[in-house]
């Protein structure tokens, strides 16, 4: 007669010809990687940033897939409709969680001043043009957002616009920015390319790499702006949703991969 296995151990799986067995072991390895891949996830959803990222980055993602789905049909109904609506939710909480940026950018701004005097002088006066764009765009949508919610009794349409207006500008002066440093990163590139040490070179590289990525963030960011202006200017309104989404969702994966990237080299 058949004896069961012992309690501590399950009995053996019928094994097919030509295939392997099954590993019934465990593997503290991936238990461990799984378990600091969740902890990780925890620290940034702790983080007002990292919160906002993954977000911005879910609710471009929803608009992506609603806006695919959904095709040519107006209104969007079933599925795409609720991906839709998510997209709008999630884009509705970052705009009142934006609320308290002000005093942030405006922390920042102070801090950056007129720039470092040893800094580029138009990668200098770029910045702050760059910065007072950014810091007039905060009063102009909570202004736009007071209004919808009718807590103030003005006109939000001029309001949005007039924000959309300053993130479009302050997003074209990054991307000028961006590309001062690369013309400036290249020429350094070149004349020590004998004399600088691998280490040196090795940092400039990784820098311009950075300045490409904020570039290719931008201008997707850029093509946005435009397309949420009054219709009429450039291609503004002629997107379809899922060009919008599928343009902040590379936009918003680049900036949570720089994030990380960041987050790495300090932990270093």
């Amino acid at each position: 007669m058949a004896t069961a296995p012992p309690p501590s151990r399950q009995a053996p799986r019928q094994v097919q010809a030509g295939c392997a067995p099954r590993s019934v072991t465990s593997h503290p390895g991936s238990v461990a990687m799984a378990a600091g891949a969740l902890s990780g996830l925890v620290a940034v959803l702790e983080t007002y940033r990292g919160r906002d990222r993954l977000v911005r980055a879910l609710c471009y993602g929803c608009q992506l897939a609603g806006g695919a789905l959904a095709g040519p049909q107006a209104p969007p109904s079933g599925l795409p409709g609720s991906l839709l609506a998510v997209s709008a939710q999630l884009s509705a909480c970052r705009t009142a969680l934006r609320l308290f940026d002000d005093f942030a950018m405006l922390s920042y701004s102070c801090g950056y001043g007129l720039g470092p005097k040893d800094e580029d002088g138009l990668v200098r006066g770029l910045s702050v043009l760059c910065n007072l764009a950014n810091q007039l765009y905060y009063p102009c949508e909570h202004i736009a957002w007071a209004a919808d919610a009718g807590i103030i009794h003005v006109g939000s349409q001029k309001w949005w616009t007039l924000s959309t207006a300053l993130w479009a500008v302050s997003l074209l002066l990054g991307i000028l920015r961006s590309l001062r440093i690369l013309f400036q990163l290249r020429r350094k590139l070149r004349q020590h390319k004998c004399t600088s040490s691998p280490l040196s070179q090795k940092k400039m590289k990784a820098q311009a790499k950075a300045e490409v990525l904020s570039i290719l963030t931008d201008v997707a960011d850029l093509s946005n702006a435009i397309h949420w202006l009054p219709p009429g200017f450039l291609w503004a309104g002629r997107f379809p949703p899922w060009l919008v989404g599928l343009l902040g969702t590379i936009s918003s994966l680049i900036g949570i991969y720089q994030a990380s990237r960041e987050g790495n080299s300090e932990a270093v």
